[in-house]
């Protein structure tokens, strides 16, 4: 019997991913090391260091590599992480702005400039409400602690006017009215504890979400898979047993997100949301494989042009491994864009 290669990966642990870290699915032929970080750490320690055979990757970085000839990665089309973001534009009450469009022109919060969330809510202002990005001066900072500096250098247009601010967190800016708003992929302390002086642009986000995806299809994108380059050079077949694998893993928590009788997670009405959400956006809703999601990621390419992230358009099969680009994935049960709202 041929030895299984081994391979290490950092990855979040989630319920998606929970039969790779348990080994209970094992990619074919690999012997894998699954490794739970925390998703920032392990930007960072890939993008800085190439420090893991695969690892879980920011698509809004991962997409700026090709335009900038940086050849050290290549993807496999599993969507770790995917989430609405209305939800994370957070504005001060002071300031008066109560629709999106009152954004332009005003000075605009950031944990980082190039972070997914980021780039989904600048392209959501975009094309959604005609808030060009170049109309906001960004101001990049911690969002509840001083600091946090990108993780990736940027080599932004002139018409883009980003500031950095290492001296105070973004939410105390927004709080003494420096800045009239944040956006990100989390919500700041001061909302959470119940501060009344910052509120969401969107309350009623819920609602907003669920029309953005009937009228757009976009479930955003935020995280995919890596593998270093040279591994998939001598091994090709790696992305293949690697992207299935992804996919089984996926689909077998999707599959007890429907069973009542002892819940995958904590939450009280796990069940019926799931079922909500099939019902809205068809039984895979959570899609893996570049087909199903080639619209949402045909718009982040066209996002990182035009926010000044990537130098030139990016071509979406020029991020994937070949083998994965054209295959069905296991778990794809029909396309989305087909799924009636």
């Amino acid at each position: 019997m041929s030895a299984r290669l081994p391979l290490t990966i950092a990855c979040g642990s989630y319920d998606r991913t929970h039969a790779l870290e348990s080994a209970s699915i094992r990619p074919e032929g690999i012997d894998l090391n699954f490794i739970s970080v925390n998703p920032g750490e392990t930007f960072w320690r890939q993008l800085r260091f190439a420090e893991f055979d695969v690892a879980e990757m920011s698509m809004s970085a991962y997409i700026m590599l090709p335009a900038r000839g940086d050849p050290r990665f290549v993807a496999i089309p599993a969507f770790t992480s995917r989430a609405f973001r209305h939800d994370c534009i957070f504005v001060s009450a002071s300031s008066g702005i109560t629709k999106p469009e009152e954004l332009a022109g005003k000075r605009v919060g950031v944990p980082q400039y190039h972070m997914t969330a980021a780039l989904w809510i600048r392209g959501i202002l975009s094309d959604d409400y005609g808030v060009a990005t170049s109309s906001i001066t960004w101001v990049q900072g911690g969002l509840d602690a001083p600091g946090y500096p990108e993780r990736i250098e940027l080599q932004l247009p002139v018409s883009i006017r980003l500031e950095r601010r290492s001296d105070r967190a973004l939410s105390d800016l927004l709080l003494s009215g420096e800045i009239a708003a944040i956006i990100g992929a989390e919500w700041p302390k001061p909302f959470r504890d119940g501060d009344s002086r910052i509120r969401q642009l969107f309350p009623d986000y819920e609602v907003v979400e669920r029309e953005y995806y009937r009228r757009t299809r976009f479930f955003p994108i935020m995280h995919g898979v890596v593998t270093k380059k040279e591994i998939y050079r001598d091994h090709p077949w790696v992305a293949r047993s690697l992207s299935d694998a992804f996919c089984q893993a996926k689909q077998r928590a999707m599959s007890q997100m429907a069973f009542p009788g002892a819940t995958l997670t904590m939450l009280p009405w796990q069940v019926p949301a799931h079922l909500d959400a099939v019902r809205t956006m068809g039984e895979d809703y959570w899609r893996y494989g570049v087909g199903p999601s080639r619209h949402e990621l045909e718009a982040m390419c066209r996002y990182s042009s035009e926010q000044g992230l990537s130098a030139s358009l990016v071509d979406v099969d020029t991020l994937f491994a070949t083998e994965t680009i054209d295959a069905l994935p296991l778990s794809a049960t029909h396309s989305p864009l087909a799924t009636s709202a």
